[in-house]
């Protein structure tokens, strides 16, 4: 176990000389300065955000924080996405062709040590940063608009634990794939997720079972989509009458309650990636 912090160091030195952070800072800023900027003139105009003049029955403010809001909190997935992929991409076989691996995977550190490490460093700078972007976000829609979402932790958390099963992933891809082939299979599996919470959503309106399956079926294998859905849902949970139902249209997937067995099932899909990854790696000849 002393090894775990010596690699969690390992990694993240790796990470800036590789300027990964550089990179993410930049995208960072220039998201907040958009989204300050975006927020700001559509506060300006809230009355013809909803239509000429005001709906008696929507609430024009409620709706158009929500709705920006909503539009920061997929952005900051996506975000946390581009962190977590290029924290993990390469961890295993990238790695090892380049010969880095080799030296760290003996005794007493073994292969395990080193995925559970590499997995602790890449989910605890994630989450972090994910946590740190989304409450800038919450902080320009308080002060361009006076708007401040029903819930505020939930959410935050919601997304914390989504990036770090979308890092599971990718640490798992990265014992099987190289590492421009995990980075492009990682963001087709969020874009899935999400195109697959958005089905859901539609059909949940159609009345359409099948899509109602396809979207619930789509929740429970990415579990990073329900939490992001639930978050989406939790920062309207005290709006009433038509704000509620347009709201929960959403951005990017929609707004829904998950099952309270949700984060029960996201720590165990972790368990069950680690396995796979854990069970991979020990095959894999370095």
């Amino acid at each position: 176990m002393r090894a775990i912090p010596v690699i969690v160091g390992y990694a993240l030195r790796e990470s800036l000389r590789r300027r990964v952070f550089v990179v993410v800072l930049v995208l960072t800023v220039l998201f907040l300065g958009l989204y300050g900027w975006g927020t700001a003139e559509a506060f300006e105009d809230v009355d013809e955000f909803v239509g000429e003049g005001t709906d008696p029955f929507v609430d024009a403010q409620e709706l158009a924080g929500a709705t920006l809001f909503g539009l920061a909190m997929f952005a900051t997935l996506f975000l946390g996405t581009v962190l977590a992929v290029f924290l993990t991409l390469g961890v295993v076989r990238g790695d090892a062709e380049r010969g880095l691996l080799q030296p760290l995977v003996v005794r007493p550190v073994g292969r395990s040590t080193l995925l559970l490490a590499r997995f602790l460093a890449a989910a605890t700078v994630c989450a972090a940063y994910v946590l740190a972007v989304y409450g800038a976000s919450m902080v320009i829609t308080r002060a361009t608009g006076g708007w401040w979402p029903d819930r505020f932790l939930a959410p935050g958390l919601g997304l914390a634990a989504g990036v770090a099963v979308i890092a599971a992933l990718s640490l798992l891809g990265s014992v099987f794939l190289t590492s421009t082939a995990n980075g492009i299979a990682v963001f087709m599996i969020v874009g899935a997720g999400l195109v697959g919470g958005l089905l859901g959503q539609v059909g949940e309106a159609l009345q359409s079972s099948t899509l109602e399956s396809v979207g619930t079926y789509m929740s429970w294998a990415l579990p990073f989509e329900a939490l992001y859905q639930d978050g989406l849902s939790a920062i309207t949970a005290d709006t009433q009458g038509l704000t509620k139902v347009i709201v929960e249209l959403g951005p990017f997937g929609g707004a829904q309650d998950a099952s309270p067995l949700l984060w029960l099932w996201a720590a165990g899909y972790l368990g069950l990636l680690a396995l796979a990854a854990g069970a991979g790696f020990a095959r894999r000849d370095l």
